[in-house]
């Protein structure tokens, strides 16, 4: 590889910034739980700089960049009150029924919740992800088409 494509840095060795995670377009919507998750990475991260060898360029350039990023989903966050309903809204808990694969009924339990604090494994999933998109604003009985397969909601909880 040419040199003209490496960075030098003071100590003469090779070494490039990582990028900015890339911050969602869409409103920074967050359960009050979701701005804590928020909040605790922040100060997590703000200790682990201080506490840092600064001689560690790599590490160092790791946690500047992800605490901007959560700095930055701090300063958006748009906390949602939790709201009581019939219909699904952000912060609902959601059972449905769908087909799996194999054409067996499957019921699905999940929360509603902002992009970050969205993790499918623990039954949270994001308010932009398609499923969520497609039963906002829906009622108990209601069919809804996603992704070519039938949902059916079968409870909805604040």
């Amino acid at each position: 590889m040419s040199v003209a494509f490496v960075k030098e840095t003071e100590g003469g060795e090779a070494f490039e910034n990582l990028p900015d995670r890339p911050i969602s377009p869409h409103a920074n919507f967050v359960t009050p739980e979701g701005l804590a998750q928020i909040e605790a990475e922040v100060a997590r991260l703000e200790k682990e700089l201080t506490t840092l060898d600064h001689a560690d360029k790599a590490e160092d350039s790791r946690i500047g960049r992800d605490l901007r990023y959560w700095l930055a989903r701090k300063n958006t966050a748009q906390v949602v009150e939790p709201m009581s309903g019939d219909t699904v809204h952000f912060g609902s808990t959601v059972t449905i029924l769908r087909e799996d694969e194999s054409g067996k009924e499957t019921r699905q339990t999940f929360r509603i919740v902002g992009e970050d604090e969205a993790d499918p494994h623990k039954g949270t999933i994001s308010y932009v992800a398609p499923l969520a998109r497609a039963i906002t604003g829906k009622s108990v009985g209601d069919v809804v088409e996603v992704n070519g397969n039938e949902v059916e909601v079968v409870e909805v909880r604040a």
